[in-house]
């Protein structure tokens, strides 16, 4: 479900809440899907309570997730516009990374006009 590396740097908060992103993105959780409570995935990680709620109010600041008094929290309904900006933080997510492991900026441009053929040079 989600993992969590310790020599990332960091904080495990947003580990988690990236973790729930990508599953959202990549449609592992649904629209309308509860997410485990607060004390359940706090149980299933190993990690302090504060920690994956800081995790969930980033989620539900970000338009991720929604949460019900009593109920839990869900994955939330999103719209198209949501959608793009929700692809958009992925791709810079991505970006980041490759960026972290090495590869140029001016390789990431070639990559990317190459992708979207030769017009958009």
């Amino acid at each position: 479900m989600i993992h969590l590396d310790h020599r990332d740097s960091r904080p495990i908060y947003e580990q988690i809440a990236d973790a729930f992103r990508r599953q959202i993105e990549t449609g592992v959780l649904t629209a309308g899907e509860r997410l485990p409570s607060v004390r359940e995935l706090s149980a299933m990680l190993t990690i302090n309570p504060n920690t994956i709620q800081r995790a969930y109010r980033e989620l539900e600041n970000g338009g991720w997730i929604e949460s019900a008094a009593g109920k839990g929290s869900f994955v939330a309904h999103r719209s198209g516009g949501a959608d793009t900006a929700r692809k958009l933080r992925s791709f810079d997510e991505a970006v980041r990374e490759l960026l972290l492991q090495g590869v140029s900026p001016a390789e990431l441009i070639d990559r990317i006009k190459q992708a979207g053929g030769a017009d958009n040079a």
